[in-house]
């Protein structure tokens, strides 16, 4: 399951929500997969899964896997910059996406472009993708355990 959110100016409570996230997805016995780095959503979710038995892997857009966090399982560099965020919401079966800024709204956009279902998880970019709402592909959840629901019901008996 793809986590996307902001990184440096991530606050505490889209980091919290984050880490709880992450434990959720490992308890599930997905895969989380976020951008890879060692600072906000993506940390945190990270962490969460690691903590609680999950495997993590991290698109970076470097071509230094020493960039990765620590709890990044498997780190794929890409050397792309932004252009990794493609990498990222293709590779997810779900994007599930915190508060973040101009990275984060992107990935939401590239996600839903190619049909790819994403829950905001406490997290308004506006109106802009009212229409992917209407046909089903964009929904919202306030709480981490709610996000983990909406990807049960997209994925039953899996």
């Amino acid at each position: 399951m793809g986590v996307m959110g902001g990184g440096e100016g991530a606050s505490p409570e889209a980091c919290r929500a984050a880490y709880r996230l992450g434990r959720l997805i490992a308890g599930e016995g997905w895969i989380l997969l976020n951008g890879g780095r060692p600072a906000g959503v993506m940390e945190a979710s990270a962490k969460g899964a690691r903590e609680n038995g999950g495997l993590t892997v991290g698109i970076l857009p470097d071509r230094d896997s020493r960039l990765a966090s620590e709890y990044i399982d498997i780190p794929i560099v890409t050397g792309l910059g932004d252009g990794r965020n493609y990498v990222n919401v293709l590779t997810s079966d779900v994007v599930v996406a915190l508060p973040g800024e101009a990275g984060t709204v992107s990935e939401i956009a590239l996600a839903l472009k190619n049909r790819k279902t994403v829950i905001l998880l406490d997290f308004d970019p506006g109106k802009v993708f009212d229409r992917y709402r209407e046909e089903g592909l964009l929904k919202s959840a306030a709480t981490p355990e709610e996000a983990v629901e909406l990807i049960r019901a997209l994925f039953p008996g899996g």
